[in-house]
């Protein structure tokens, strides 16, 4: 799985406690009074999750239907999974961006079922779980997903393309990544299973965060669990592993909104939206955010107009 899972795995009973802990300073939804029902107002409610690429396209969805005509009122940076979900089930936010197989594993009893990777089989699973007076629209190529990624050195020594390259040389490789990785399917025992990866040792560190992209970088780990929009990738020149069997589950990127506040307009503003959402753009584009430090809004309105949707 990637960091969206970590955000949280399921709907739970402490939902309405985790809103209330967000504490009224930094929570978006802070400044609702009653329900936050949104169905008294004709504007879309734009929600994201609290990390730079759901804010990202949070903001993209925003101008899409701002230049297509809709009024958008925008609550972003909402937390958590679980936080974010309750916020569309009560009416606090209308529309978010979500990635489909972290959306499935979170609704799923027991999380996403096992040999259900591929995007349309993902796409199709999802549909059976979402919940009541909820819709998902067309799903973009864009994935920001699970990889196992290795410096380019390590690449050219053993050559390493695929996973499948990997399985031969693996005992003699330290990998690293979240803590969670030694336990999932889309990790470790997965990796076994499928590909017949056994490292030499597994580092627990972080999900894709500074730590395990530190240690590939100074070759403390060989091999590393990040995430395929991660900017350290190009930045320090590692390279993605492919996964040929399709072991790690998609995770399109996907418009998540309440079926009372859609229509054509929105569907349609939506969709167009997300069929020129790629992941080497979204990855280019997250990188002026997350690199050079410019602001959402404007690397929004540039990758809109540079993809004539604004």
């Amino acid at each position: 799985m990637n960091r969206r899972n970590l955000l949280g795995l399921a709907l739970v009973g402490s939902l309405t406690a985790g809103l209330a802990a967000c504490g009224s300073g930094d929570d978006p939804l802070a400044a609702d009074t009653g329900s936050g029902d949104s169905t008294g107002t004709s504007a879309v409610i734009v929600g994201s999750a609290n990390f730079p690429e759901s804010e990202l396209l949070a903001e993209m969805y925003s101008q899409v239907l701002e230049n297509a005509g809709v009024e958008v009122q925008r609550k972003f940076n909402i937390g958590a999974r679980e936080l974010y979900l309750k916020a569309l089930q009560d009416g606090s936010i209308d529309l978010l961006p979500e990635y489909n197989g972290a959306l499935l594993a979170a609704l799923s009893d027991g999380g996403a079922p096992e040999g259900v990777s591929a995007p349309e089989d993902v796409l199709g699973a999802l549909q059976e779980v979402l919940p009541e007076g909820t819709e998902v629209l067309e799903q973009s190529s864009a994935e920001d997903k699970d990889t196992l990624t290795v410096s380019r050195a390590t690449a050219t020594q053993y050559n390493l393309t695929t996973l499948a390259d990997l399985a031969p040389v693996a005992g003699q490789l330290v990998a690293g990544g979240g803590p969670e990785f030694q336990e999932r399917y889309q990790g470790l025992v997965g990796l076994k299973e499928v590909y017949g990866i056994e490292f030499k040792e597994y580092r627990p560190l972080d999900a894709g965060g500074p730590l395990t992209v530190g240690a590939l970088a100074d070759g403390t780990i060989q091999v590393a669990n990040l995430f395929s929009t991660d900017s350290s990738i190009k930045v320090n020149d590692f390279v993605p592993l492919e996964d040929p069997e399709s072991l790690f589950l998609a995770e399109n990127i996907i418009p998540l909104i309440r079926s009372s506040k859609n229509n054509q307009t929105i569907t349609d503003a939506l969709n167009g939206f997300s069929a020129v959402l790629t992941t080497e753009n979204l990855t280019e584009y997250l990188a002026k955010v997350q690199i050079d430090k410019q602001q959402t809004a404007a690397v929004a309105t540039e990758f809109l107009t540079a993809n004539g949707l604004v």
